[in-house]
């Protein structure tokens, strides 16, 4: 298989090695720390109710994440609920404060990353547990904080690789830290990560034009819309014309070769999480499909896709996680992105 590389991924790739950095030189300190301190003060019976709530809160607010989470086993499938939990609160403090949003985020901030959070911050109970259980860099969850809080002060985007990077601050961090609790084989799949993190967001950003203009805000790449002679004002009128669908065209067909370039990676995780993985990229570009059946209408409506239409892609989806063979996936080569 051909493989591709742009120079966005590159930069990005340098931000990954950071947290590679830190887990190759704070596995041993965290064994210990969990061990010896870590969450051993806290009753089993807290701990279960924090990881319950955090279930909860998943099956709230993302149904999609909430099916491909509960193919993964037990274990596992509270942990990435756990990590979910963690960015959904993190998400609602920046797009839904309830007061002084830098105090509520430097709090959040404090309880996130600390090994021994409040008892009475569920989430953080669970999250903590989770990232000393899984060996989680926490530089990952760092950046996801900080790229977050890019909403706070940056709203327009010049160019897609700009784009990429916001992308990797709030999608691509999930998946490196997803990957600590699946389990992968070798630090050549991080690549594919940053790719399929950056492919979800995109997909978002695409279903979500008209309530993100709504709220003040425009990812879509300036450049991109110059090139197709597109202006603020065609966002706000919110009227489909030719000159949208060639844009929304070009959109999908780059949002789409990310997840084809992003897929050789699912075969680098552990086998009893690559359904898991497979499923919330295969159900989650359904979404451009959706888009175009509506004639790329994301002004009046979300693209989603259905319960049963979802039932319907899973076998595929099986399947298609079931042909990979390790040996025979041909990694990007960890040299091409030294940070030297």
């Amino acid at each position: 298989m051909t493989i591709f590389t742009q120079p966005w991924e590159q930069s990005l790739f340098s931000l990954a090695y950071e947290g590679i950095q830190e887990g190759i030189h704070s596995v041993t300190a965290s064994i210990t720390a969990h061990h010896k301190t870590g969450l051993n003060h806290i009753e089993y019976s807290l701990l279960e109710k924090a990881y319950t709530y955090c279930e909860e809160l998943t099956a709230v607010h993302s149904r999609s994440f909430y099916t491909a989470s509960s193919l993964l086993p037990s274990d596992k499938r509270r942990a990435v609920r756990a990590l979910y939990a963690f960015c959904r609160i993190t998400d609602d403090i920046v797009d839904n404060p309830t007061g002084d949003i830098d105090s509520e985020l430097n709090a959040w901030r404090t309880n996130a990353l600390s090994a021994t959070p409040p008892v009475n911050d569920l989430v953080a109970l669970a999250w903590a547990d989770t990232r000393a259980r899984y060996h989680i860099p926490q530089q990952y969850a760092r950046q996801l904080l900080n790229g977050v809080a890019r909403d706070m002060f940056q709203n327009r985007y010049d160019t897609f690789d700009e784009l990429a990077a916001y992308s990797y601050g709030v999608a691509s961090t999930v998946g490196l830290m997803s990957m600590h609790i699946i389990g992968f084989e070798r630090p050549e799949s991080i690549p594919y990560a940053i790719k399929l993190g950056v492919a979800l967001q995109v997909t978002n950003i695409l279903r979500d034009v008209g309530e993100d203009w709504r709220n003040g805000r425009l990812y879509l790449p300036q450049e991109d819309l110059q090139a197709f002679s597109l202006h603020e004002a065609d966002i706000d009128a919110g009227v489909v014309t030719e000159r949208w669908r060639e844009f929304m065209r070009f959109q999908i067909a780059r949002n789409r070769q990310l997840y084809a370039e992003a897929w050789p990676g699912i075969g680098m995780l552990h086998k009893d999480g690559r359904f898991s993985i497979g499923a919330a990229a295969g159900l989650y570009s359904g979404i451009l499909d959706d888009i175009e059946d509506h004639d790329y209408d994301v002004f009046s409506r979300r693209a989603h896709i259905s319960k049963w239409a979802k039932i319907r892609r899973l076998p595929n989806i099986w399947w298609r996680t079931r042909q990979f063979s390790f040996p025979d996936v041909a990694p990007i080569p960890l040299a091409a992105y030294s940070t030297n």
